[in-house]
């Protein structure tokens, strides 16, 4: 539990409006703008909540978020082993028991998802190796796992470059993007493919139907649009149509290969490939090895866990379950986030347009990493306000600075969030709900039957702070935070859905058409909850999620039980 100030109580529903220094309030600028605080207060969160209802996942243009939701033999593999590394870290099993877990999960001599049985199990071993926290090794390397495992072992704190990778004998080389007409063109006479195409790259044959020059065919998918039998397919690998930082190019074999230079580890490339070619690092092994020394280990759990781990999986339980495995104590990131929600009104209150024409949300490390990356010149314009795990670390460690910080989250991407030298202190290991899965398969967690504590329930976020788990919840909270602060202005808020649609909202940005505007950006297309460390679909996970953001005992960030604590994290 995070402390507060003696004699602290809940305020009432309706707290009382905060108040800006001196110096802020008189940079405040107050200025017509187009859309009313009213309208705009939550607007975001609940048109993502709609858009869900109905089915709209949103995802990019050609598939994105195609794959989430639909159990595959890939989740079974991954999460097969994970559950397999974390057994090797809680039991202390002999290092060598690593080598046999290939064979343990591939059994017999017949493949089951590949032409070659040697093959799945050589894919097997570098996923172990990867879970493991280990770097993969170069095809015509022989060293077994048991020989490095003792590294991983000392290897507690920090992941080593690059986070997510693409295992090159696993990848299928699926081919680059090409538009094909296929053999059900009936080879009408208005011929609408020919007439849209800009480049002349459709042309007939002898029997009058239609076929493309790939020479000269740029993909601008004009006539897989126009066709009206639906003869025209599109073929992108599913990798590269989600990477929203066009980070997956090809090596000399035609295999994926990433971009490190453009990649921002937001891992749905990871999520999207259905060879399972693609996996990042992890720490399961560390943490569990940590775990059964019994150290002080205090968990951290992002707001989009909510239902994550199936319907008996209440806070209250998830918390009992938590402490099974050896866990200190349990903490709702939320209460980081209520904290982040007032700096960023602050912030923005101080900043636009004053010295700055818009300000960017800063809780998602792969939409502020993607900004730094591709708009150096924005980089400033990026809120400096702490992420809600580094607020809600930092709170944890000025009360237990004997202990180590495990945060659990959806997001790859705060692995490397956690790499910063800046951040290395405060957090000590990141896991995904998927990783967390695996540990509690390996120490076969049975929800159900947990009796779990009332009072470890996982009350103290507000409804907004949990908001932040869904897209558009992170400007709702900010604004709605601002209107206690002051409750004239009027804000313009936009919300990037997806990293794709994040370089629109920049390019629109750069164009000065962005001025005066609050911008939400999100790695992944639905927000946290579509994570690529998720188990659950995204349209479950959004509902539970405002299911739980209507339970909070308040909505509004300011009436935070810990907005005392601002200053000693910020110190």
């Amino acid at each position: 539990m995070i402390s507060r100030s003696p004699g602290t109580s809940r305020p009432p529903a309706q707290p009382a409006a905060l108040t800006l220094p001196q110096s802020r309030a008189a940079s405040v600028f107050r200025h017509s703008l187009k859309y009313s605080l009213a309208m705009r207060v939550g607007i975001l969160y609940n048109s993502a909540i709609e858009n869900f209802r109905e089915g709209r996942s949103r995802p990019g243009k050609h598939g994105g978020m195609i794959m989430r939701g639909v159990h595959s033999a890939v989740d079974d593999i991954r999460r097969t082993v994970f559950k397999e590394v974390a057994r090797l870290a809680f039991e202390g099993s002999d290092p060598r028991q690593a080598d046999q877990i290939p064979f343990k999960m591939i059994q017999g001599d017949v493949a089951h998802h590949r032409h070659d049985v040697f093959l799945e199990r050589a894919i097997v071993e570098e996923r172990v190796r990867l879970a493991l926290g280990l770097n993969m090794r170069y095809a015509g390397d022989a060293t077994p796992i048991s020989e490095d495992i003792q590294w991983a072992e000392k290897f507690q704190e920090h992941y080593q470059n690059p986070l997510v990778n693409i295992i090159p004998y696993a990848c299928n080389a699926c081919p680059p993007k090409q538009i094909r007409i296929t053999d059900s063109c009936q080879g009408c006479i208005s011929h609408p493919c020919m007439n849209v195409c800009p480049k002349d790259a459709i042309y007939l044959d002898k029997d009058k139907h239609c076929h493309i020059d790939q020479d000269k065919c740029i993909k601008c998918g004009k006539c897989y649009n126009q066709c009206p039998y639906r003869a025209i397919s599109r073929i992108d690998r599913p990798c590269a149509a989600a990477c929203g930082m066009d980070a997956i190019e090809s090596d000399e074999l035609g295999r994926a290969r990433i971009n490190y230079d453009k990649c921002v580890s937001c891992g749905m490339c990871l999520v999207n490939c259905p060879f399972g070619a693609i996996a990042d690092k992890s720490q399961i092994y560390q943490l569990g090895k940590t775990l059964r020394r019994g150290e002080k280990v205090i968990a951290c759990v992002a707001p989009a866990f909510v239902g994550q781990f199936g319907k008996d999986a209440t806070p209250a339980k998830l918390s009992a379950a938590m402490k099974v495995l050896g866990f200190y104590d349990v903490v709702e990131v939320a209460i980081g986030a209520d904290l982040c929600t007032v700096q960023e009104a602050q912030d923005f209150l101080e900043e636009v347009p004053a010295k700055q024409p818009w300000m960017g949300t800063s809780c998602c490390p792969a939409w502020s990493v993607m900004a730094k990356k591709l708009y150096p010149e924005f980089a400033d314009y990026i809120s400096m306000a702490l992420t809600p795990m580094v607020i809600t670390a930092r709170m944890v460690k000025k009360d237990h600075p004997d202990a180590k910080i495990a945060f659990i989250g959806p997001c790859s991407a705060k692995k490397l969030e956690a790499n910063r030298r800046t951040i290395r202190s405060d957090v000590d290991y990141v896991l995904t709900f998927e990783e967390l899965l695996g540990i509690f398969d390996a120490a076969s967690i049975d929800f159900a039957a947990l009796q779990p504590n009332p009072e470890d329930d996982m009350d103290e976020g507000t409804g907004m702070g949990r908001g932040f788990a869904v897209g558009g919840g992170v400007a709702a909270a900010v604004v709605e935070a601002i209107k206690h602060i002051d409750p004239d202005r009027e804000i313009k808020i936009e919300y990037g859905d997806g990293l794709k649609n994040c370089r629109k909202m920049l390019a629109m940005a750069k164009a000065g058409k962005r001025d005066g505007y609050l911008l939400e950006g999100m790695g992944c297309p639905g927000g946290c909850v579509a994570g690529a460390g998720t188990i659950r679909p995204v349209k479950e996970s959004t509902m539970n999620v405002s299911q739980f953001k209507e339970e909070a005992p308040e909505q509004s960030c300011t009436a935070s039980l810990y907005l005392d604590r601002l200053k000693d994290v910020e110190e």
